[in-house]
């Protein structure tokens, strides 16, 4: 229990088909609630950092908060770097203590992709660190990443190609889901999951989960999306439980920042437990 390898949280959830909440933190308050719900749950729990947390906290700081919050957890956790386009933070969070990283060369020709992911994977092992590759693009903007664009979908040959290529611990697909908030209910391509799945028998990561219904979410961990990201969600929860609390404290005149914490706090807590529980995580952290 307490801090693990990505590998111990994701190779259990992927053999028992349950999905692991991968849940992106920005401050102290949203990571320390996230591990609360997490122990809660009795749940494993990937806490992810987007670069752009990790550039307005500082890799210093992120990891000592982490390393304060998880001492003595009686769950698994791990911490991750999300969606990092840049080499330089790559490394610096390596160099740091993150658990795993996410090289996401998508937007560069699969070949050179495949090239620089192959040394990401041998720099992270050098730390005892796992590494996610992405040979395509999620749709989609997410703290200052990404497009609105639909990006162009690779080969199954070229994705399974890229895995062996690279020694990859966790594949991303592109499956018609998207970051943020969907517009509508999304059409998605189920079977992609299922067939990298059976040919390489690789956990998959499923992105823009904010937003997915119940059975998508089940149908897709039940094909292997043992790690399910979820960014959307926490930051609404966040902020429109602040903005409930806020109106109240207007009407009432009291302005108490403790209290707009604690109510916060218990939100995001209720997300974090609801999600396990939607996921199968819950319990599977023994006791």
């Amino acid at each position: 229990m307490g801090v693990v390898p990505l590998k111990d949280i994701l190779d259990p959830a992927f053999a028992a088909r349950y999905g692991v909440p991968a849940i992106n933190i920005f401050n102290d308050l949203t990571m320390e609630a996230v591990l609360a719900g997490a122990v809660e749950s009795r749940s494993p729990v990937i806490l992810q950092t987007s670069v752009k947390t990790v550039r307005s906290i500082g890799s210093r700081v992120l990891f000592d908060m982490w390393q304060s919050m998880t001492r003595g957890i009686e769950v698994p956790v791990t911490l991750h770097l999300d969606h990092c386009p840049d080499r330089a933070v790559v490394t610096e969070c390596l160099k740091a203590g993150w658990n795993s990283v996410l090289f996401d060369a998508s937007e560069l020709p699969v070949e050179e992709n495949q090239r620089q992911t192959i040394e990401v994977v041998r720099e992270a092992r050098s730390y005892d660190a796992q590494v996610e590759g992405e040979i395509e693009a999620i749709t989609g903007v997410e703290d200052d990443h990404g497009s609105d664009q639909v990006a162009k979908r690779q080969s199954l040959e070229t994705a399974l190609a890229f895995i062996d290529a690279t020694g990859i611990d966790v594949f991303a697909p592109s499956i018609g889901n998207a970051h943020g908030s969907y517009k509508a209910a999304p059409v998605l391509d189920a079977n992609r999951v299922t067939e990298i799945v059976e040919a390489r028998s690789i956990p998959i990561a499923l992105h823009g989960g904010s937003g997915l219904s119940t059975e998508q979410f089940q149908d897709l961990i039940a094909r292997g999306c043992a790690k399910v990201n979820i960014s959307t969600a926490l930051k609404e929860t966040f902020m429109q439980s602040g903005l409930a609390f806020l109106k109240q404290a207007e009407e009432a005149g009291k302005w108490d920042p403790p209290s707009l914490f604690k109510h916060t706090r218990a939100d995001i807590i209720t997300l974090v437990k609801e999600l396990t529980e939607q996921f199968g995580s819950a319990g599977k952290a023994g006791h």
